[in-house]
């Protein structure tokens, strides 16, 4: 998912490269914090996340750190990687910021609380994406 942001990547990228403001545009992400040295690849840092009534603490490690082209990290089932969160971004005066994701890996626990409590997942993160890139946008272009 995409969005074009009247902004140059250079100030997009330091944005989202910050993670302890993804609770500012997140509907999912309540906050997150940086686990050692902050930003480069290798970097940890945990998430605090709420959905409805869940709320659940995740590990995601750094795995691009391409300042102005791309941050891309994932979180961490022990050391398995769970979901791999991209922020590709293209341009030079203004940019087009694209969001992905992609579920490499879940326990069996989860794939059935998915299945059987919430049927509408995908939906859900194809949407908080959308919210998400219009809050980063927003800042952006403040």
């Amino acid at each position: 998912m995409s969005v074009e942001i009247a902004s140059p990547a250079e100030h997009v990228y330091d944005l989202i490269s910050d993670v302890t403001r993804m609770g500012e545009w997140s509907p999912e992400c309540r906050a997150c914090e940086w686990v050692g040295e902050p930003g480069a690849v290798g970097s940890r840092f945990k998430g605090h996340n709420k959905r409805g009534l869940v709320r659940w603490t995740t590990t995601a490690e750094v795995l691009v750190a391409d300042r102005p082209r791309e941050f891309t990290f994932a979180t961490m089932v022990g050391s398995k990687v769970g979901t791999r969160w991209s922020y590709v971004l293209e341009g030079d005066g203004s940019t087009t910021l694209t969001e992905s994701f992609e579920a490499v890996w879940a326990p069996r626990l989860i794939h059935l609380a998915e299945r059987l409590f919430i049927r509408n997942r995908q939906q859900q993160l194809e949407a908080g994406m959308a919210d998400t890139l219009a809050a980063i946008k927003a800042v952006a272009e403040s």
